[in-house]
């Protein structure tokens, strides 16, 4: 394990230390800060604040991640006290990888059980289709024919109106003619 600020050569006790060291300090404002690596894995930290954010306390998790930039951690993310402890820490969440890899090969190989039943599935015709294809054209054919019978009342309104406006003038003017009241300009 290579630790940035550490020789290539130190003991665990050394590694753990500089772990609680960093476990302790560091800030990283939520983002990932490399810290090392090991393997060829990249060795991270990110300080956390608690979701509630009742406390000023900020936490420090440790992750491990390769190329699939995939984060593992151990004792999720939080770093032992114990020094030797803390110095095995990646190498248990390292550990746990083959027991991932068992789950996701168990995965991929239920996938070809259930492609013929999804294939049959997406390529299949579905029995109502033609009762729905015939409805939406009813459908269309109704909604026709209540357009039809709004329209001519429509134009029966629009023509009802159009004589009364014609009437009340002639009635109006019969009424000044026959009282003999002189009406203001710009009335008839």
């Amino acid at each position: 394990m290579l630790l940035d600020g550490l020789p290539p050569n130190a003991n665990p006790k050394q590694i753990g230390a500089k772990l609680n060291e960093i476990a302790n300090k560091a800030r990283t404002a939520g983002d990932y800060r490399e810290i090392g690596n090991l393997y060829g894995f990249q060795l991270l930290v990110k300080t956390e604040l608690p979701k509630d954010n009742s406390t000023l306390e900020r936490v420090n998790r440790f992750f491990i991640t390769g190329e699939g930039n995939i984060k593992y951690t151990y004792n999720n993310g939080l770093m032992a006290k114990d020094p030797e402890t803390a110095a095995m820490n990646f190498l248990r969440a390292l550990e746990k990888l083959p027991g991932f890899v068992k789950q996701e090969q168990e995965k991929i190989a239920e996938i070809p059980k259930d492609l013929p039943i999804l294939q049959e599935v997406v390529n299949g015709t579905w029995a109502k289709e033609s009762r729905l294809s015939d409805l939406k054209t009813e459908l269309a054919a109704v909604e026709r024919k209540i357009q039809l019978s709004i329209t001519p009342e429509t134009k029966q309104d629009a023509s009802e109106q159009a004589e009364k406006q014609n009437e009340a003038p002639k009635v109006q003017e019969s009424i000044i003619r026959t009282k003999g009241v002189h009406s203001p300009r710009g009335v008839l």
